[in-house]
């Protein structure tokens, strides 16, 4: 079987079984099988494949045919121009989470500017907690982003704190991100001492995504995504968005005065996740949609305000 037939054949099945993007699935999967860039197949389509190479390659088909994710077949998913190691044990990192970095990094420099200070783009003195970090994708980029800044990143899963582990060291930022086996902020009071002597328990910044899709929406899902991303970080209760009141509310208790709250929302749950965020401790509250138009990210400042005093939120 030479690559051509390979690939045809590949196209073939995978689109007898309904995958969507069947094109670019076999190609993906014929590359990994192959260890080449896609310009070479195109440039080498008689090259004849070895038994081996055909047997990986006709065995990842048959798996994606039953709706296994290619991202979990290759072992690899790109997020914000950066290749990141996910199996089934952390969700995939998607293109609309690109936005969660955007708002954060953006957020940023503008309370800078509000504060009449030099923006600086390195970070430096920046403590940043990623709250359910999965395969460690946000907490990596941000800190590929600022590095001069220091990171706390927490999971309730440790198999996911494995690969967020491995995804740090790949991108030499393992130095400056600890990692917490824990619950939502539960395990941040122990987070000063493991940085360095300077950084506090409080943080400047405090970014998620949390589960949000509902249990009751579950059998709507695609099965690819029901059925082989972890359940831990899809579901965040029956309706989706009960994660959201304990997340800010510990928020609260774990950010510096002025600090940045940023969350990635679902579809559906601006409307129960921004009344959360109208008390007075919350100000410069902020919605960004994604390029579909749907609410994705919600920002709000912790209140420097004192106490009983009001901060008009801001809308964006």
């Amino acid at each position: 079987m030479d690559v051509r037939a390979a690939l045809q054949r590949g196209i073939a099945e995978l689109r007898d079984a309904n995958i969507s993007a069947y094109t670019l699935a076999a190609e993906l999967l014929l590359l990994h099988a192959l260890g080449k860039e896609r310009a070479w197949i195109y440039s080498h389509p008689e090259e004849k494949l070895s038994a081996g190479q055909r047997q990986t390659f006709l065995s990842l088909v048959a798996r994606r045919a039953t709706g296994e994710p290619v991202q979990y077949l290759t072992g690899h998913q790109e997020f914000w121009g950066l290749e990141f190691a996910v199996n089934p044990d952390v969700l995939i990192p998607r293109p609309e989470t690109e936005h969660l970095i955007e708002v954060t990094l953006d957020r940023l420099a503008l309370r800078e500017v509000r504060a009449g200070r030099p923006q600086t783009t390195d970070g430096q003195g920046l403590f940043i907690a990623d709250v359910g970090t999965g395969s460690g994708c946000i907490a990596v980029a941000l800190a590929k982003e600022l590095p001069r800044a220091h990171f706390y990143a927490s999971d309730i899963s440790a198999a996911a704190l494995t690969v967020a582990k491995r995804n740090a060291e790949l991108h030499n930022v393992a130095d400056r991100i600890v990692f917490s086996h824990s619950n939502v902020l539960e395990g941040a009071g122990a987070a000063s001492s493991s940085v360095t002597e300077k950084q506090s328990q409080l943080f400047d910044a405090i970014v998620s995504n949390p589960p949000y899709i509902g249990r009751r929406e579950a059998q709507t899902l695609a099965h690819e995504v029901r059925d082989h991303e972890p359940a831990t970080a899809l579901f965040g209760g029956e309706e989706g968005y009960e994660l959201y009141a304990a997340l800010i509310a510990q928020s609260a208790q774990h950010l510096r005065p002025g600090g940045l709250l940023v969350l990635e929302l679902g579809y559906n749950s601006l409307p129960a996740v921004q009344p959360l965020l109208a008390a007075p401790r919350w100000s410069h509250v902020s919605v960004t949609n994604d390029l579909a138009g749907i609410p994705r990210v919600i920002a709000a400042e912790l209140s420097t305000a004192l106490p009983g005093e009001r901060v008009p939120a801001s809308n964006s």
